[in-house]
């Protein structure tokens, strides 16, 4: 299986949840209507990769840089970010048809997971994603119509989590195309303070 880092540890998560349209402008940006109730999708572990590419199977693909949580003990023990890359051209065709999306989604690499860091219940997360050194997206707790522990709390009702399980909250504006070449920068940062960063050279 494969695996995330946490804490210098390696960890098998056995799937991962997203959440869709969480962000209004990300909404607005792609002309979605606001949904009346949590947007919930799938990723497998075999979508965990450390490769980020601009293709797949001749397709491009767009990112989409996101909060992220570690599931221990039905608790969110940590935090991350993750980029949930996605076929935008299919999921358009699949929404129009009223399809699920996950031939879209949860194909083979397409979720990528800087280290996880502990989660301190006091910070206010946000997050951001430079492209070749240039702000691609901003994100914060704040701006999410879903919280973190509303979204656990949601997922709870109807399914388990195991250990190690990750929740993906979703994508502020800014999503686009990956081009071959570009440097991607992903930066956590707490109330005052940047947690992580981390880098991916698109192959």
């Amino acid at each position: 299986m494969h695996t995330v880092n946490y804490a210098g540890h390696s960890i098998k998560p056995t799937k991962i949840i997203c959440v869709g349209r969480n962000y209004a402008a990300h909404i607005a940006e792609l002309n979605n209507e606001t949904p009346t109730a949590m947007v919930l999708f799938f990723k497998p572990n075999s979508a965990i990769t450390e490769t980020l590419c601009a293709e797949h199977h001749g397709e491009t693909l767009h990112y989409e840089t996101e909060l992220c949580f570690l599931v221990k003990n039905n608790r969110l023990a940590a935090v991350g970010l993750g980029l949930d890359l996605t076929k935008r051209t299919l999921q358009t065709q699949l929404k129009t048809h009223g399809l699920p999306w996950e031939r879209a989604k949860a194909f083979d690499g397409s979720a990528l997971f800087t280290e996880f860091v502990d989660l301190d219940e006091r910070q206010r997360y946000q997050f951001t994603l430079h492209i070749d050194d240039q702000l691609a997206q901003h994100g914060e707790c704040n701006l999410m119509l879903y919280k973190p522990e509303t979204i656990l709390a949601e997922i709870s009702q109807f399914m388990t989590l195991e250990d190690g399980d990750i929740i993906m909250t979703g994508t502020p504006a800014g999503v686009g195309e990956i081009k071959h070449g570009q440097f991607f920068t992903a930066t956590l940062i707490g109330a005052e303070d940047v947690l992580l960063t981390h880098h991916w050279q698109v192959s």
